[in-house]
């Protein structure tokens, strides 16, 4: 095996690893079975031809194995990861995700790009449409950030919405988190992103994936790649998700992992609260705060975080369902009347409150709570609520 390639330090047998995961015909479960079978990844080099397809695995990758071919593209792979600066952690690498192990079919090989240690840590994962109403990516946002803070790392699939507003919420609070690709780690998507992956990587994060480098934006990826997002987590945040979505599968993955399901409600008339407010009627923890999160955390999770600045999102107060406090009654009073998931027109909210405020006190009172960020304007002059 060369000795300069781009893998853990602490890795062993990163080549017969990578060939036997890139053998055709041999996904994640039949690979591990057929080491488990000869004992050593590096033994099933030294198998016979009779021998593998003794095994009842396809004659192609039988011969994939016995002919040099799988070896040959990892020699291949491996030299493209070290121009790539991308480190390769194979599942018996000290640096491979414990929580992932755990799982009924963990990738043989995980593409890293950025910090392998993050990888170690705990973390939760935040998942979500990628649709999100304005109140669905201000939550996500707010609580990632207030999470990252505690020093939680935030696992997400870097998609647009939900996800997007996750990783960037953690980066806000100068805290780590993991983008799990459905691409391989050098093919960024979606491309308006890059900046967002830079980000992750200057703060200690990391981009990882199970699929080789140059794999494209296939859809039949992404659903595959979200057990990993929720096998690496302590457990799985959904935020907002249609009935029909792949957060879903997310879901899914994280009550077949045995990880603990939290959610975030939505208004009921709204179609991307359908998923959270479903999974809170079968259980799913409620979140309100970043506090919800934190106390159903085992304690040795607890125990061995150590938050990276206040406890609070650099907002200056934390995610919440619930009114803002200490606020001028003029400012409360409009607040209430506004909504997160659907803007309201100032003529409207001129109209109710003619009886308790004038128009200029409405408007300084607008003004005042924009400033303050409690409050967004959206084109035409309707207003919503921000978290």
């Amino acid at each position: 095996m060369p000795n300069a390639v781009a893998v853990s330090p602490t890795a062993s047998h990163i080549l017969e690893w990578l060939a036997i995961s890139l053998t055709p015909g041999l996904g994640p479960t039949k690979a591990r079975k057929l080491v488990e079978h000869f004992g050593t990844a590096d033994a099933v080099f030294r198998a016979s031809l009779t021998e593998l397809e003794s095994t009842g695995i396809q004659a192609v990758s039988a011969q994939s194995l016995a002919t040099g071919k799988s070896a040959e593209l990892a020699r291949e792979e491996i030299a493209r990861a070290t121009a790539a600066d991308v480190t390769l952690v194979s599942l018996d690498d000290p640096s491979y995700p414990s929580r992932l192990k755990e799982i009924y079919d963990p990738p043989l090989v995980l593409y890293v790009r950025g910090n392998p240690e993050v990888l170690t840590q705990p973390g939760v994962a935040m998942v979500g449409t990628r649709h999100p109403t304005p109140y669905g990516s201000g939550m996500a946002e707010r609580l990632a950030c207030d999470l990252a803070v505690q020093g939680l790392v935030i696992i997400s699939g870097m998609a647009r919405g939900v996800d997007t507003a996750s990783h960037r919420g953690a980066i806000s609070g100068k805290g780590k988190t993991i983008a799990v690709f459905g691409t391989g780690v050098d093919v960024i998507y979606p491309k308006e992103n890059s900046r967002l992956s830079e980000q992750i990587l200057a703060l200690g994060g990391a981009l990882i994936s199970e699929f080789p480098l140059g794999t494209f934006a296939a859809p039949q990826n992404f659903p595959i790649r979200n057990r990993i997002i929720s096998g690496m987590s302590v457990g799985v945040l959904v935020v907002e998700a249609a009935e029909y979505s792949g957060t879903r599968i997310t879901a899914r993955c994280a009550l077949e992992q045995n990880r603990d399901v939290f959610a975030v409600p939505g208004n009921v008339t709204n179609k991307n609260s359908w998923g959270p407010n479903t999974l809170i009627k079968q259980g799913a923890k409620l979140v309100a705060t970043w506090e919800d999160v934190w106390e159903d955390l085992p304690q040795e999770v607890r125990l061995k975080l150590t938050p990276t600045a206040s406890p609070e999102s650099a907002g200056g107060s934390s995610a919440s369902l619930f009114p803002e406090e200490g606020l001028p009654p003029h400012e409360k009073r409009i607040l209430s009347l506004l909504k997160a998931d659907e803007a309201t027109h100032i003529d409207e909210i001129v109209e109710k409150l003619e009886t308790e405020l004038s128009s200029s006190e409405i408007f300084a009172a607008l003004f005042e709570l924009e400033l303050s960020g409690k409050v967004r304007q959206m084109p035409g002059k309707n207003f919503v609520k921000s978290f």
